[in-house]
């Protein structure tokens, strides 16, 4: 991510943010009625959306279901004018696939899914405008829609990426931060226990910056964490002024 273009000699980025500091984070729960739990999520310019249905009887073979757990089912899709290209394959190409499992391992290391047996949980989620962080946003967005469903968590599943320009570490990377050839990663916590769900790098990074930039997408992470907490509690209070009318 070589280019002191992506950061002034004053320290601050293109968009006028410091290294460490996030994108604004808006969201919404209980965006649509029909589903069991929703969220709409914006990072920055990446905007999420996010549903899910169930626990519910295994569908298809009942090969598929698990006798002690249930199966977590992600489906990632990006909406063909997310991007400046319009996208002739908005899901079922091997990124989206790749997405998917990503999405599902992240989320099988959270949700408490022994408390479900024989059944499945399905996760949607779509990015409506790219910009960076899709990954990141995908996994705060689908969190909310989780929580809105009742589904029990060991934790807040937050996620967020960092990037090196030269020698110091970005959080929270906006697509031309991304696109600038350097190594990023993308990191899901749970924050209380401090354990990672999930950890993606796209190009190599010698192991004496990898702590430096993992520390910047925790701290990151954490972060996000109290942005999440708070849109919960919001939500919390104008439901209960609703059931309270």
């Amino acid at each position: 991510m070589a280019g002191l273009e992506l950061l002034s000699d004053q320290g601050y980025r293109l968009d006028g943010r410091k290294a460490s500091e996030l994108r604004k984070v808006q969201a919404r729960m209980s965006v649509f009625a029909q589903a069991d739990g929703s969220a709409y999520l914006e990072q920055g310019n990446t905007k999420a959306l996010a549903v899910v249905y169930g626990p519910h009887e295994t569908r298809g073979s009942r090969s598929k279901s698990l006798h002690d757990r249930a199966v977590i089912n992600c489906q990632y899709s990006m909406a063909t004018f997310s991007t400046a290209e319009r996208k002739r394959r908005p899901h079922g190409d091997r990124k989206s696939s790749e997405m998917s499992l990503h999405l599902k391992q992240t989320f099988e290391a959270a949700v408490l899914t022994q408390l479900y047996p024989r059944s499945q949980i399905d996760i949607y989620v779509k990015i409506l405008q790219a910009d960076g962080g899709n990954y990141s946003a995908c996994v705060n967005a689908a969190t909310l829609a989780l929580v809105d469903a009742g589904i029990p968590m060991r934790d807040y599943v937050c996620a967020c990426t960092a990037g090196f320009v030269e020698d110091t570490p970005l959080a929270d990377l906006c697509h031309v931060e991304e696109s600038g050839g350097g190594t990023s990663l993308s990191l899901a916590l749970l924050p209380r226990s401090g354990n990672i769900a999930l950890l993606q790098m796209d190009a190599r990074l010698h192991q004496d910056h990898l702590d430096t930039l993992m520390e910047a997408a925790m701290t990151a992470s954490k972060g996000l964490s109290k942005v999440l907490d708070s849109v919960v509690s919001q939500h919390l209070k104008e439901v209960s002024v609703l059931t309270r009318d």
